[in-house]
């Protein structure tokens, strides 16, 4: 399998991490406000998580299971997203992002997640891409409507956070109905990393 692409937008550059990430990823993720709004970021952000979180990035893309990326603006790293759970038998993928606070209210989430279902439509040929977010997150389940997901489903008390049993909604989209509802190009350019 060849390197993972570039994927360049308007505004964002996403890229693969590189361990140099690391301490910006602990800063920006160990944050209470985004740790809270993900199933899997630990708070407080011990040492060393960062790393070990980077370093599954490479072979799991190699592996074919997922592509994460650095989401950049102007050169900082302002957050993540990518595809996980990749599962070629089925042609779908999970999709999970998330915007460090300094970030939140730019718009960069929608720029980033769009641009990665399209990568996972226009290159890794997949069917469905879906999401699920806490409900109590609306402004994440906003950011999927704006990328043309639609909501699929509720899930009451579906996960634990913290020791608390959370709610979850799930949304999708299908690769038809992306193409009928992408309003332009997600990517700009996408070039071999």
């Amino acid at each position: 399998m060849t390197g993972q692409p570039i994927l360049v937008t308007d505004r964002l550059l996403l890229r693969p991490f590189t361990l140099a990430d690391a301490s910006m990823v602990q800063r920006l993720a160990g944050e209470y406000a985004v740790a809270s709004s993900a199933l899997e970021i630990p708070y407080p952000y011990p040492d060393g998580v960062a790393e070990a979180w980077i370093a599954t990035h490479r072979p799991g893309f190699e592996r074919g299971v997922h592509a994460i990326y650095a989401v950049t603006c102007d050169g900082d790293l302002v957050g993540a997203a990518g595809l996980v759970e990749i599962d070629r038998d089925h042609r779908r993928a999970e999709l999970g992002y998330w915007m460090g606070r300094p970030y939140w209210g730019r718009g960069y989430a929608t720029e980033a997640t769009r641009a990665v279902i399209e990568y996972g439509f226009s290159v890794l040929g997949l069917h469905r891409v879906y999401a699920m977010h806490f409900s109590r997150n609306r402004a994440s389940g906003r950011v999927m409507e704006k990328c043309g997901m639609v909501h699929e489903a509720h899930l009451r008390g579906h996960v634990r956070k913290w020791g608390v049993v959370e709610d979850i909604d799930v949304c999708g989209v299908l690769h038809d109905e992306w193409r009928e509802r992408c309003t332009g190009p997600a990517i700009r350019e996408c070039r071999a990393g």
